[in-house]
């Protein structure tokens, strides 16, 4: 009667495995997508930085909101005066409280709100900030940068104009540009000191504009590489 071979146990180079797994684990982490497109971090970072420079222009609240300021003009020249000397002032607080109104508005109108985040969305992720190199790939067909674009301005056009976004967007703006006309019309500007030395951009929106600018110098080769 012949005896029972040992069973034969299976033997593994150390140094094969562990070679192995760190290909695995290359090939992983070089399959997986980025965490953040540099191009949209650029943009973020240069919007963040412009609207923290022009929010440190504001003027204390304290004066905009000081009732013993407040008089009856006498005269619609005065008035518009009046507007034009507070609007000079307070050019950084009247947009922030424009911004407000209109996001005011578009919290109380969510379905309004996740169309023009999804208008956003689309413009940055699926155009501006999507590399060069990746096609835009939906429903198994792929499309060019034209046929993207087209299909972006259609859609803008079509959430603008024929739903609620486009009338929601108006009557904020209106809104806010009554309330800054009233507030500037009633306010007596006598004890504001408007002669001290301006910062170099004065306009109502002068630190979007920069924020603006700077945002298009952080997307322009994004863009650049598709023209």
């Amino acid at each position: 009667m012949s005896s029972a071979s040992p069973p034969i146990l299976p033997i593994s180079n150390p140094q094969t495995t562990s070679t192995t797994a760190n290909t695995a684990a290359g090939s992983a982490v070089q399959s997986q997508p980025p965490i953040a497109n540099p191009a949209f971090r650029s943009f973020i970072n240069h919007l963040s930085d412009s609207l923290r420079h022009g929010l440190s222009q504001r003027r204390p609240w304290t004066e905009l909101a000081d009732r013993s300021a407040f008089s009856k003009p006498e005269s619609f020249s005065e008035a518009a005066l009046r507007v034009r000397k507070n609007y000079s002032y307070f050019r950084v607080n009247y947009l922030a409280v424009v911004a407000l109104i209109l996001g005011f508005s578009l919290v109380t109108h969510p379905f309004s709100l996740l169309l023009l985040a999804g208008l956003l969305a689309s413009w940055l992720f699926l155009y501006l900030f999507r590399p060069a190199d990746s096609p835009l790939v939906l429903f198994g067909r792929t499309y060019s940068d034209r046929e993207t674009l087209g299909i972006l301005v259609v859609f803008s056009i079509v959430v603008i104009f024929l739903t609620s976004v486009g009338s929601v967007l108006i009557s904020a703006l209106l809104a806010g540009v009554a309330v800054v006309c009233i507030h500037g019309a009633f306010r007596a500007p006598e004890d504001l000191f408007l002669d001290e030395p301006e910062p170099a951009a004065t306009g109502f929106l002068s630190f979007l504009g920069n924020a603006a600018s700077n945002a298009a110098a952080a997307a322009a080769p994004a863009v650049a590489s598709r023209v």
